[in-house]
């Protein structure tokens, strides 16, 4: 798989992993972001998020698309989960390959400010208090 989408299920880490070797890469990064159990001193029980399944994709391909163009890379991948997801799940997996790993690490810190910054995503936490909240991404 390569680009960007928005999967209802879990992330299949392995698999995506498997997908960024190349004979001609001398690096390659992953980024895992995982569903933790507190935010802004509060305590996490779960999370969903939900997506303008068509923009975020067209502006997730959008974002892959800019960070090839800028640097040298053999494979780069963004997989967003929608829907609820547990304390310890993985919400987005971000990896690329490349020749150098330069070029590997900033396409991934790109792809996931970008993401963060441009993509229709939004996040809703549950609280152990039985409260729950729409955050701003960040």
């Amino acid at each position: 798989m390569s680009g960007f989408a928005l999967v209802e299920g879990e992330i299949e880490t392995m698999a995506l992993r498997r997908a960024l070797g190349h004979d001609g890469a001398g690096g390659v990064v992953v980024f895992e972001g995982v569903v933790r159990d507190r935010n802004d001193g509060r305590t996490v029980r779960a999370l969903s998020y939900q997506a303008y399944a068509a923009l975020a994709t067209s502006e997730g391909n959008r974002i892959i698309a800019e960070a090839r163009a800028r640097d040298e890379l053999t494979a780069l991948v963004c997989v967003h989960r929608v829907g609820d997801l547990a304390i310890g799940d993985v919400a987005v997996f971000v990896g690329a390959s490349a020749p150098h790993r330069g070029a590997a690490f900033d396409a991934v810190r790109y792809v996931i400010d970008e993401v963060k910054r441009r993509v229709p995503i939004w996040k809703k936490e549950r609280y152990a208090d039985g409260d729950s909240e729409w955050l701003h991404p960040s």
